[in-house]
């Protein structure tokens, strides 16, 4: 066995299915240890290394296990980085393994040469470069302990080339069993302080439930469930944390924050008399830059990390620990203290709720009935929650997608993954990727790719990949020819001075047909459900470029545009 066969071995163990990446001159041991041993594996061959991040965080999201994505020294080194950042920020647990020169050749000048321990170090939860062939068995474990225990995230491990080639003793070739998916190692808040929260909460008259991912990654669904419901108190969930409840619950009133929050979910959160962040970092997005709520609104943060409770607002009791085991606590707790004293003169979260998604259906059903050209962005997604099957996977990218399905999508019946997008660093370039991995992680889903031209042309050569692999994607293109969130912002914060924010038209449904998808343009709005049920119907990759508003013209549900 030589190190190659050693970390072939090691991914086998920790239950690795998928592996997707990109071959360099340095990988040629790893290459030859995964084409000759039997270890179940499929290598997912992409055409650009950021791709193989993005389709490994897709991946991991979906199913909750470790997305592992590779590449080679030096370019491919620097080209998955972004990948690896957005999996991190987002606590998506994902393994970046590099190949790196030979160990002798260290400070020779040789080529590709750069010190991948110090770049990944600050982008990391965990990261090493291999000195002796005996350390990759233990960096192995290590990696998938931290980036499935406390608040996932990425990991990254440099492999140099004559390593792989070392002999290595199989004796150290084991796994702790339960690290290959997150959350492993779960952890409960105090007990004490789950009682002055309980005592807080069943005081409270209009308490308000604010969720971020964090609740879909430990999978508190049923427990959240049960929290709501006892307390009869809306609920509202930054983009991350779309999933925690079913789209359609009824005590859910939707996204709050600037990007796909709207004044109706705005003013759930504003009239609280309570705010509970779970699984929530409350950052500027959410908060609408630590608006809303108000900071004279009592607190409660439960987050398995602790270093995001009292971050930004002064919190009156903080809770630290896993989302499940610590809500499935805290309903213990109220349901003895609300037997004993129950609430009076309470206000409705299911009334608050209903209200706010009547407010945002009436404003977005004439938009989304317009026969207005160029195409209205709400009426594509009007028609993707009529024509989507129940509880596909959707991918979207910034710009255009991100606002729209965050506000109007609306094709969940149960909790879970639904929606995904990259909000933690919101690179271009993201969906037809990430889906990708979604896809290979959920064969059994519809998985949807909505991307904006500008997002398209960063990442179109995967194209080749999902007809080689045969991956039944569906995508739609919003093609406008701008940088729409930029032109956006110019028009709103800067007199409408636009600059370098154009480009030109792409006829993309061409581009996807000569790599083999089978596409549709579409510019008249009437046409267009026909052209996505034609798509979904497809057996294979397809694609619908639509031609659409610019969003600076558009009633994107964004705050600094709406006022």
């Amino acid at each position: 066995m030589n190190g190659a066969d050693a970390l072939v071995r090691m991914l086998q163990l920790n239950g690795v299915k998928h592996i997707f990446g990109l071959c360099g001159d340095t990988s040629l041991p790893y290459y030859d240890a995964l084409a000759r041993l039997d270890h179940g594996i499929d290598h997912i061959l992409t055409r650009d290394e950021r791709s193989a991040a993005y389709m490994a965080d897709g991946y991991a999201r979906v199913t909750g296990r470790v997305g592992v994505c590779e590449g080679p020294s030096g370019g491919g080194a620097t080209y998955i980085l972004p990948g690896v950042i957005e999996a991190n920020e987002s606590s998506v647990p994902l393994l970046a393994i590099t190949s790196d020169i030979s160990v002798g050749s260290r400070g020779r000048f040789p080529l590709t040469e750069l010190d991948q321990r110090a770049l990944y170090k600050p982008l990391t939860c965990w990261n090493t470069v291999i000195d002796r062939v005996d350390q990759i068995p233990h960096a192995v474990r290590t990696a998938f302990r931290s980036i499935t225990s406390g608040r996932p995230g990425a990991a990254h491990i440099g492999l140099p080339y004559d390593i792989q080639k070392h002999a290595a003793d199989p004796a150290d070739v084991w796994a702790q069993p339960g690290h290959h998916q997150a959350p492993a190692l779960r952890s409960m808040a105090d007990p004490a302080d789950i009682e002055r929260a309980a005592a807080l909460i069943s005081q409270a008259r209009s308490p308000v439930i604010f969720c971020g991912g964090g609740v879909v990654i430990s999978g508190a669904h049923q427990e959240l469930d049960q929290l709501v419901c006892m307390l009869d108190a809306a609920l509202v969930t930054t983009v991350s944390g779309q999933g925690c409840l079913a789209d359609q619950h009824p005590h859910n009133a939707g996204v709050v924050g600037s990007n796909g929050g709207i004044n109706a979910t705005r003013d759930v959160v504003s009239q609280a008399d309570l705010v509970m962040f779970i699984g929530c970092r409350v950052g500027s997005t959410a908060t609408e830059h630590w608006k809303v709520p108000s900071r004279q609104v009592p607190i409660i943060h439960l987050d398995v990390d602790a270093s995001t409770v009292g971050a930004n607002y002064k919190t009156e009791v903080g809770l630290v620990g896993d989302a499940r085991l610590s809500l499935a606590a805290l309903n213990l707790a109220l349901a003895d203290r609300l037997k004993l004293h129950p609430r009076v003169d309470v206000v409705s979260g299911l009334a608050l709720a209903e209200q706010a998604r009547q407010l945002k259906w009436a404003q977005f059903a004439p938009l989304a009935a317009s026969l207005d050209r160029p195409i209205k962005p709400e009426r594509v997604v009007d028609a993707l929650n009529r024509l989507l099957p129940p509880n596909s996977i959707v991918v979207a990218d910034p710009g255009t997608p991100c606002p729209y399905m965050s506000a109007y999508l609306n094709n969940s019946t149960v909790p879970g993954r639904h929606f995904i997008t990259n909000r933690a660093h919101g690179a271009l370039g993201y969906a037809m990727s990430a889906g990708v991995g979604a896809w290979f992680g959920r064969p059994d889903r519809t998985v949807l790719a909505v991307m904006g031209d500008g997002s398209f042309n960063f990442t179109c050569g995967e194209l080749e990949t999902i007809v080689r692999r045969q991956v039944p994607l569906k995508m739609i293109v919003f093609t406008n020819t701008v940088f729409g969130w930029i032109k956006a912002s110019q028009k709103v914060g800067y007199d409408e001075r636009y600059f370098s924010v154009d480009f030109g038209r792409t006829e993309h449904a061409r581009v996807a047909e000569a790599f083999g998808v089978r596409s549709w343009r579409v510019e008249d709005p009437a046409q267009l459900d026909a052209a996505i049920l034609a798509a979904l119907n497809h057996p294979g990759p397809a694609l619908v470029d639509v031609v659409s508003q610019q969003l600076q013209d558009a009633a994107t549900p964004v705050s600094q545009w709406m006022g």
